[in-house]
């Protein structure tokens, strides 16, 4: 009596061990995918798409340099805390130029300030 043979079960239990083990490599490693699509109407470009895709652990990434998250306001509370310190400050400067130039005219070409129009 002869048994017949059995392909074995691509989805089995040994393939997730070795669906985890290629993800923790990818991540660990990192893998670049990069390709251009571009389109031409005779001999005329008329539109060029760059892709780059980087698949990487964050840590890998931060020593590749890669670190955009962490100063994009969308994606880090801390960047957009720095983004409005950032634009806090410039507006203070702006507003102490603004009051030193207005201390500078002379008392009749200077409009009198909401205080003084007020007392």
């Amino acid at each position: 009596m002869t048994t017949a043979q059995r392909l074995p079960d691509p989805y089995g239990s040994g393939g997730g061990a070795n669906l985890a083990d290629i993800l923790e490599r990818v991540l660990d490693k990192g893998i670049v995918i990069a390709g251009d699509i571009r389109i031409n109407l005779l001999d005329i470009e008329l539109l060029t798409i760059k892709l780059r895709l980087i698949v990487a652990s964050v840590d890998k990434a931060k020593e590749m340099g890669i670190d955009w998250w962490e100063t994009d306001p969308q994606l880090s509370s801390r960047a957009s805390r720095d983004e409005l310190a950032r634009e806090n400050a410039e507006l203070r400067a702006h507003v102490a130029e603004l009051e030193s130039a207005r201390a500078g005219l002379p008392e009749r070409e200077r409009e009198p300030s909401e205080e003084e129009a007020q007392g």
